[in-house]
């Protein structure tokens, strides 16, 4: 299946390589590096590259690419998937998946990738299996094995291999028993320049915390469910029971894991919450243009928009921009042409707004097209697709956890037309 693994950084540089059948040239990377060039921004790398001999797949995550080299015809998904929990391995381990930080510990990634993949195909992938049979880089492990030249596998097989549960080991234990969730929802929107709604969807995630001891099974019913299309699940919950009830039913994996990830798709399901009123213009003829945005809250069930950041692409004709935020700080780069205001957290009672004057070249033609403004934001507990958690139950153990249910919804790709 997955023959070999090329790591290459934001500059073009293959910093680590893996192969398991057999030796793959880097050459066959130029191929990709080609499709890098033609690519106008690095996420728009195709994720499948056909070559003579080969298939190139690759995933784009913080800013390494990910480049997987195939000789026979595989189903692309089944290895972006494996690739993506390469990377959520790392992060797991390491704390964060960067150059540096899989360089300092390159012989526990060569580890786990060889534990990763047997032969080429995805064999251990869950990470508590994986904990027990690499054990997690600390300093003072890194300073005893340097020493006494040991390495940070385990001596024992992973109890949870060999069981019908392998995503938990067995004899977990707790002196506090709880179990979070976190329901974050991005939503991606394009508004046109009347404030109507172009798209509208939203990506949200059930992630989860959970330290129990023993081996609970826990069930958790919505209180809406039929909001949810296009639902991904984690292998520990029973899907029939999802099909039949919608219940989500499961004995959790031990500590972080992602539970759910779902689609709403639905347009009158998706509610904007921030509104902008606008009024970017350009005379003819004149070198000076106006700039006026104000920024407020909408459907927000009365909880605040934070964390507010709006950026704009102004016109290449744009020389400078002399503007008066009413709350934050703004920067306009004459390079770039690049616009971004810091506007923090949107008070109601007094909307934050930007005003002023935009000055052009002299002689220059009035652009063809007005910017669009990008918005970025966060709205703590408020699921902004009205999903809400009914209850969260466990079975088979006979103590009573702590519980916690904490919702977000933040801005994706939020776009409003002038």
């Amino acid at each position: 299946m997955i023959h070999s693994l090329f790591l290459i950084n934001a500059s073009g540089d293959i910093f680590l390589e893996k192969h398991w059948k057999s030796v793959v040239s880097r050459s066959v990377c130029d191929y990709f590096f080609e499709a890098l060039e033609r690519a106008t921004e690095p996420e728009n790398v195709p994720p499948v590259i056909p070559t003579p001999h080969h298939f190139l797949i690759n995933v784009l995550r913080h800013r390494i690419y990910f480049v997987a080299v195939i000789q026979s015809e595989v189903p692309p998904l089944f290895v972006i998937e494996f690739l993506h929990r390469v990377v959520d391995t790392f992060q797991d381990y390491f704390g964060v998946c960067t150059e540096a930080a899989i360089k300092d510990n390159v012989v526990v990634v060569y580890e786990l990738l060889e534990e990763m993949l047997d032969n080429g195909f995805p064999l251990a992938t869950e990470s508590n299996i994986l904990k027990e049979l690499i054990k997690p880089p600390t300093i003072l492990r890194t300073v005893v094995n340097t020493i006494t030249g040991s390495t940070n596998v385990g001596e024992q097989l992973p109890t949870g291999q060999l069981s019908v549960v392998p995503w938990r080991r067995t004899g977990v234990k707790y002196t506090n028993n709880e179990a979070y969730f976190d329901v974050v929802e991005e939503i991606d929107a394009i508004i046109d320049k009347s404030g109507s709604t172009i798209t509208a969807e939203i990506q949200g995630v059930v992630d989860a915390c959970v330290k129990l001891t023993g081996m609970p099974d826990l069930t958790l019913s919505f209180m809406n469910p039929r909001l949810l299309d296009d639902v991904s699940f984690h292998p520990c919950v029973r899907f029939k029971r999802w099909e039949a009830e919608r219940i989500l039913s499961f004995i959790p994996p031990d500590g972080n894991f992602r539970l759910l990830s779902y689609h709403v798709s639905s347009q009158n399901l998706v509610a904007i919450p921030v509104y902008v009123k606008h009024n970017i213009s350009f005379r003819e003829g004149s070198s000076q243009g106006r700039f006026e945005l104000t920024l407020g809250p909408k459907q927000t069930m009365g909880k605040a928009v934070e964390s507010v950041l709006v950026s704009s692409q102004l016109p290449r004709g744009v020389l400078n921009a002399n503007l008066n935020p009413s709350q934050g700080t703004y920067t306009f780069d004459p390079v770039t042409k690049l616009l971004s205001w810091d506007v923090g957290k949107i008070n109601p009672q007094k909307l934050p707004s930007l005003k002023g004057s935009m000055s052009l070249q002299t002689g220059a033609s009035k652009p063809d097209e007005n910017p669009t403004i990008n918005i970025q934001f966060k709205i703590q507990q408020l699921a902004i697709s009205g999903l809400k958690v009914n209850r969260l139950d466990m079975y088979g153990e006979k103590y009573k956890p702590f519980k916690g249910i904490k919702y977000m919804t933040k801005a994706g790709k939020f776009q409003v037309r002038t």
